[in-house]
């Protein structure tokens, strides 16, 4: 899978970053998700399925349009 780099709302080169696989899926780099009681809400969890936390800026300002 080759990645490339959509943009980033980070300072100093620090997470969070999105990027636009060549599948044309999105991969979002962030911080692990570790709040209980925000993890107690979550629903339907797969295995191997993480989560993490983003600044809506991020998806607003990079996310690609279809």
């Amino acid at each position: 899978m080759k990645l490339r780099k959509l943009g980033t709302t980070s300072h100093g080169g620090n997470c969070p970053t999105l990027y636009e696989t060549d599948t044309g899926s999105i991969v979002v780099q962030g911080y692990r998700l570790t709040d209980p009681e925000a993890l107690a809400q979550l629903a339907d969890i797969l295995p191997g399925e993480e989560f993490v936390v983003v600044p809506r800026e991020l998806l607003t300002r990079f996310a690609p349009e279809e």
